[in-house]
């Protein structure tokens, strides 16, 4: 017999150099998510900057189950 568990949360970090390709990674996961139920409960942004001055993005996605 086969039996699904339904994920209730998931947590996924994300990265990129620039805001607009950060963004794009964010969408794009939270299309993925939608197939298994999962909504966006919070999201935490953090901007540093590097060694040789690039600016580093990152972000803390928070999933839900859908109620």
């Amino acid at each position: 017999m086969i039996t699904f568990d339904l994920i209730q949360d998931k947590v996924e970090f994300f990265e990129a150099t620039d805001l607009a390709t950060l963004e794009k990674k964010i969408n794009d996961q939270i299309e993925h998510n939608k197939a298994i139920m999962l909504e966006v409960h919070h999201v935490s942004y953090q901007m540093q900057l590097l060694e040789n001055g690039q600016r580093l993005y990152s972000a803390m996605v928070h999933f839900k189950a859908k109620k």
